[in-house]
């Protein structure tokens, strides 16, 4: 699964003006949970088959179905049965025999299925139950995640099509323990079971679900019936299925079925947006030595789906934010989730956690094979700056080196496991453990875990052991530290010379509590024109390392490879971050030494901010365009010839919208000739950064260029346009921001919502105030919302009630009256914000 986290980034920007707000923080888990000790659910009855015949009731959500599980006892005998099914009218409960079906004795309790067999079987002996049920998944009462926003396992989406802009859909999300909504099994991650499905649809839908469609058969009604039968068996939370008016673009690997299923729209683009997805298979087979397992490969994308994607086994479910026109791409794709996917067919397909504390099997795999793509694909640069990216987004989430155990045993929830230590934090720890071991014994180790366990379930123990066959070396330290263990190390790293020795000190500064940490590091000195490359292993808490060295070195280069798993704080002055950048230039060096000069502000870094201006990475010329100080004389002379040559010509829309921002900024008029025509530009990043840089040059003419645009590209560059409003506060404008807040779905909603409420604090008629204030409430209502919003626009509100009363002492007439009506509105509001 690809994780689609909610910010509130945009919002915490926009409203920081009027006082102090923070993210919002997940509650401390109570030590009490924390204390039960997570063991792989018991296995009594083993799933062999599932056989599934599904119709639906589009007026009340319903799913009515027909199954016929075959099971057998794991190992001691058994006369009983426990199935998952939640929420459920359960109708017939039968074992299915040669003469015929025989009712058997049930109790349904707490979501639980428990059924008295007719006899104690022995794991020699298959059975089959026959169940008739109804499944009612919006009368389900459940919890999501952070990673998981919903978990009623099957959702309807505009069953009864009075949404015009939206389709009517039907799909599943089994992860974690969801299938059981839609039918009763046995969900946990350590069963595996063959399968069929056969769906009834409306004849005008298209239909998914994993392995082969062995069959459609139409029916008088008009209605169809789909049958697709998977022979190899995988876990319950990846069964799948997807409803709807789907439009099929075909794809090949190795003459396997490689399809995209997308809304007749995005079509034409299929290729677009998923087209390396034979190489990517290509890529995967080969570095794991097993070639593409299953029968086929889809990918379908859906409209409201509760997550980023899912890898269903042989049919992976996208959100709609990866349906995108060939202009949307222009701005970026949603290549690494294409990837993270796929490589879990191998990793959580194929070869399945055992249990949700070894999700870092499934999880970190997979963020992992994002990495290792992006360097096949883009080369070394890209895959140093996507582990760069992973390492960064997991130390984000810590403080003082404190993490949660990768292979955790304990937590309060399953849904806590998905989080940046199962995700980023283990993908590093691969990588790291890549380095150490070496390509060619880590993916030899790898294929040995994969068809050792092929079909089965797998822990980090067997990893573990997969490479110590393969390499003949002992791997548990390197386990019981980064797996079986919390946290990261915080590393204070002083460089010192003289006497001709260089000299490193290193001391680990992570919370005391935090294990002491042991590291083989790489170390590069450049001294006297030459580099000198040491190997040393960091196992206490302090140390000293001294080399001999006949110069004081321009640089030492501390973990050459960038695989330290942790932070690193240094005395690097800025000559050697100058030297660094020219001279070792790794992905991570060059951005560290980009981020120093735009903190020092140095006047001497902004000859390197210029060189990064040719940077080979798209998003370091654009982090250099940002640092620049164009105030400076000769920076402006040398740098504003390479500025609009990057606004008009750069490939990279990023650095193309940075540069065009940049010159703006200057308040040049003689770009206002650049501002007008990036506004013409294909890419909406660009037209944007036209729009708010012509707003600065010339604020009027960028009222009626905007008013120049069509509808869609307005509607892509809605936060743009939602801050330039702000400066130009007109009733009309209110249509703008709430067409967003009544129809946007999260993330378009975030993208404007403080921009929306500053318009309606520089807005002066209380009736706009009023029905602003009534379409935010109801689209955080709408997109359940409170935990991320109430909290901060309750504190702005509060704050904005008390400055119109403020100005409203000091004017008179009708604009006192509309101050003291804005002040209330807005009084109010946080009122009704703060009881919710």
């Amino acid at each position: 699964m690809n994780r689609k986290f909610l910010t509130c980034s945009a919002l915490l920007l926009s409203i920081l003006v009027v006082g102090h707000v923070s993210a919002q923080e997940k509650s401390a888990e109570k030590p009490e949970n924390l204390a039960i000790y997570r063991v792989t659910p018991t296995k009594v009855n083993d799933l062999v088959h599932t056989k599934l015949d599904v119709s639906f009731d589009y007026a009340k959500r319903y799913l009515n179905g027909k199954e016929w599980v075959t099971l057998k006892p794991h190992f001691y005998p058994t006369d009983s049965l426990t199935l998952d099914a939640q929420g459920m009218d359960i109708k017939t409960v039968a074992l299915v025999g040669t003469k015929g079906n025989t009712p058997l004795k049930y109790v349904y309790n707490d979501n639980k299925l428990f059924i008295t067999l007719n006899k104690k079987y022995t794991n020699a002996e298959k059975y089959t139950i026959y169940i008739a049920y109804t499944a009612k998944p919006d009368e389900l009462k459940v919890k999501g995640s952070a990673a998981i926003t919903d978990a009623k396992g099957l959702y309807f989406i505009n069953p009864d099509g009075t949404d015009k802009d939206k389709p009517t859909q039907i799909w599943t999300q089994g992860e974690t323990e969801s299938s059981s909504a839609w039918f009763p099994t046995i969900d946990k991650p350590d069963q595996k079971t063959t399968q069929e499905i056969s769906m009834t649809v409306k004849s005008k839908y298209t239909t998914l679900s994993n392995g082969k469609l062995v069959s459609q058969k139409p029916n008088a009604d008009g209605t169809r019936t789909d049958t697709w039968k998977m022979e190899l068996p995988h876990s319950p939370y990846l069964f799948m299925m997807a409803i709807g008016d789907f439009k099929i673009t075909k794809d090949t690997y190795k003459g396997k079925e490689v399809n995209y299923y997308l809304e007749p729209k995005f079509a034409p683009y299929a290729k677009q947006i998923f087209g390396k997805t034979p190489e990517m298979m290509k890529f995967y087979s080969e570095t794991l030595g097993l070639d593409y397992p299953w029968n086929k490969y889809a990918q379908v994308v859906a409209r409201d789906y509760v997550s980023g994607a899912m890898e269903n086994t042989t049919s992976t479910l996208h959100g709609e934010q990866i349906q995108k026109t060939d202009r949307e791409l222009l701005d970026g794709n949603e290549e690494g989730t294409i990837a993270h996917e796929l490589f879990h067919q191998w990793f959580g397909d194929y070869v399945t956690a055992e249990s949700w504390s070894n999700l870092t099997m499934n999880e970190s795999f997979a963020t992992f094979g994002e990495v290792i793509w992006h360097g096949h694909d883009a080369g070394k640069d890209a895959e140093d700056k996507s582990r760069y990216e992973k390492l960064q987004s997991y130390i984000s989430s810590t403080k003082n080196g404190e993490s949660p155990v990768l292979a955790r045993f304990h937590y309060a929830d399953k849904e806590d496991m998905f989080d940046n230590v199962s995700y980023a934090k283990g993908s590093v720890i691969l990588y790291a453990l890549k380095n150490q071991m070496g390509d060619a014994a880590f993916y030899k180790s790898l294929n040995k875990y994969l068809t050792t366990n092929a079909f089965k379930n797998g822990e980090t123990h067997q990893l573990r052991l997969a490479m110590e066959e393969v390499t003949g070396k002992d791997w548990s330290p390197y386990f019981n530290q980064w797996y079986y263990n919390g946290g990261h190390p915080i590393l204070a790293v002083d460089y010192d010379y003289s006497g001709e020795k260089a000299t490193i000190k290193v001391k680990q500064t992570q919370d005391s509590a935090v294990q002491t940490f042991t590291l083989p590091v790489k170390v590069d000195i450049y001294a006297g024109g030459k580099k000198i490359s040491k190997e040393i292993l960091i196992n206490s808490r302090e140390q000293t390392f001294s080399f001999e060295v006949s110069t004081k070195p321009d640089l030492i280069d501390f973990d050459v490879d960038k695989i330290i798993v942790g932070e690193l704080n240094d005395n690097k002055v800025a000559e050697n971050y100058y030297f660094q950048y020219k001279n070792a230039p790794t992905y991570a060096n060059r951005i560290e030494a980009i981020q120093f000069i735009m903190q020092s502000k140095a006047k001497s870094g902004q000859q390197i901010l210029l060189a990064g201006l040719k940077d080979p990475s798209g998003d370091l010329r654009a982090l250099s365009i940002d640092g620049l100080n164009l105030e400076d004389a000769q920076i402006r002379t040398a740098a504003l010839p390479v500025l609009l040559q990057l606004a008009k010509t750069d490939k990279d829309t990023e650095v193309k919208a940075a540069a065009i921002s940049k010159l703006a900024e200057t308040g040049d008029q003689g770009y206002k000739e650049l501002m007008v025509a990036s506004t013409k530009d294909r890419s909406y990043r660009v037209i944007a950064a036209g729009i708010s840089g012509l707003a600065k040059l010339a604020p009027q003419e960028s009222l009626t260029a905007l008013a120049t645009l069509d509808q869609d590209t307005k509607t892509h560059i809605a936060p743009s346009i939602a801050t330039l409003y702000i400066s130009d506060p007109k009733d009309e404008h209110e249509d703008f921001y709430a067409n967003i807040a009544t129809k946007g779905n999260r993330n378009e909603v975030f993208a404007v919502i403080g921009q929306y409420f500053q318009y309606l604090r520089a807005n002066t008629n209380p009736t706009v105030t009023e029905k602003g204030l009534q379409n935010i409430n109801r689209a955080i209502e709408r997109l359940k919302l409170q935990a991320y919003l109430n909290k901060q626009l309750s504190t702005a509100y509060e704050a904005t009630a008390q400055g119109k009363s403020t100005q409203a002492k000091s004017s008179n007439g009708e604009a006192k009256a509309n101050l003291n009506k804005q002040a209330e509105l807005f009084k109010k509001a946080a009122a009704d914000l703060g009881k919710e």
